[in-house]
């Protein structure tokens, strides 16, 4: 079986997508009888290996993503590659040119919907925006032979617009990268911060749905006795004096240390379609304070952390105070266990096999997995 994969959200500084298809392609790598393509936009045309870039513009303040105009040489290089099953990972122009080509080899593609985008650009422009990106998202999806959703949260909403064969499809954690033995106990030190404090950790984008600012207004409550740690680009330089900052889009390894080596993550962000910080950071034996929305409401489970009411710093500045009132070491041990059992990237990844064996032998099956 030959398996293509082609998405925009592929870039140094990108996140969940591109940490997905390198898993995947990774365990496939280890099966024979599979052979992998990923087709991503890039300064220019190019092939090494598996790997295929196409040139599409540079989007400025993008964090080098770019964006494809034109469909027909996605298809047109799809259709040179004679996939047996392509995987679409972006809900924009190679999305289409997926379906093209699809419909020119007679093979079934599958839409992956990793990101809700008529929620983020309704928060940036209003419901009249919002309105129209569902019935955009909800026209290309019923077209796909197969839809993905990250989580159930997610995976409901393409329902209620109409997108009828969706499947659940969480993602995976390295459990040997992400442990509690990247523990350091240097690492503190190494940052300027007092071994005495309380240290939380929140990595990722500065974008608007990760909610910095109610990260920073739960410092200012909480006080001297906690510290804070934000890693990753664009991140805020004005902030309270028991906040620290790394400003720069950080390496899996540096992120596993960081992780490992605090008391637990903290995690504002209300538009998750799975959340995989979070997931890491359990995996790496630290719980999680967290906003009760989205795939976070799902994925992080009683004993691992706790879900407070979203946007509102009080709200999470007593989390934080309840989750120090007890066994916090505890609880990490309990999250590390949560993640082994249910987001090791093996078993994602097969389960994942699976299905597209089903689709390739005519054997859909959509039916959404029951809640764990």
């Amino acid at each position: 079986m030959h398996i293509a994969d082609v998405t925009m959200f592929y870039a140094p500084a990108s996140g969940g997508v591109r940490t997905y298809l390198q898993a995947k392609h990774r365990v496939f790598s280890r099966l024979p009888q599979l052979r992998t393509s990923l087709l991503v936009p890039g300064a220019e045309r190019d092939s090494l290996g598996d790997h295929h870039t196409l040139p599409a513009l540079h989007l400025p303040l993008g964090q080098g993503y770019r964006f494809p105009l034109r469909r027909t040489p996605w298809r047109d290089a799809l259709i040179d590659l004679k996939p047996d099953i392509i995987e679409a990972g972006d809900p924009y122009v190679t999305a289409w040119a997926t379906l093209e080509a699809g419909q020119r080899l007679g093979v079934p593609v599958v839409g992956f919907y990793h990101s809700d985008l008529p929620r983020l650009m309704g928060d940036r422009f209003g419901r009249y925006a919002e309105k129209r990106l569902i019935r955009y998202v909800a026209h290309l999806y019923r077209q796909f032979d197969s839809v993905l959703a990250p989580c159930h949260a997610m995976a409901n909403r393409l329902e209620e617009w109409g997108v009828h064969n969706v499947r659940v499809q969480p993602l995976g954690v390295d459990l040997s990268q992400f442990h509690p033995q990247q523990y350091d106990a240097t690492f503190r030190h190494s940052m300027g911060i007092p071994n005495d404090k309380r240290l939380l950790i929140f990595v990722g984008r500065n974008s608007r749905e990760k909610n910095i600012d109610v990260l920073l207004e739960t410092m200012r409550q909480l006080g001297r006795a906690y510290h804070l740690l934000l890693m990753g680009p664009g991140m805020p330089h004005q902030v309270p004096s028991n906040v620290t900052v790394v400003d720069r889009c950080c390496g899996a390894h540096e992120v596993a240390k960081a992780l490992a080596s605090s008391d637990a993550l903290v995690h504002a962000g209300t538009r998750e379609t799975f959340g995989l910080i979070a997931q890491e950071a359990m995996a790496s034996g630290i719980p999680v304070v967290a906003a009760r929305a989205g795939a976070l409401a799902e994925n992080v489970p009683l004993g691992a952390g706790i879900l407070c009411r979203p946007l509102d710093p009080s709200a999470m500045t007593e989390a934080c105070l309840a989750l120090f009132s007890n066994d916090v070491a505890a609880s990490g041990r309990y999250a590390r266990r949560h993640v082994e059992r249910h987001f090791n990237w093996d078993s994602v990844i097969y389960a994942l096999l699976d299905h597209y064996h089903s689709l390739c032998h005519g054997s859909q099956q959509y039916a959404l997995p029951q809640h764990r």
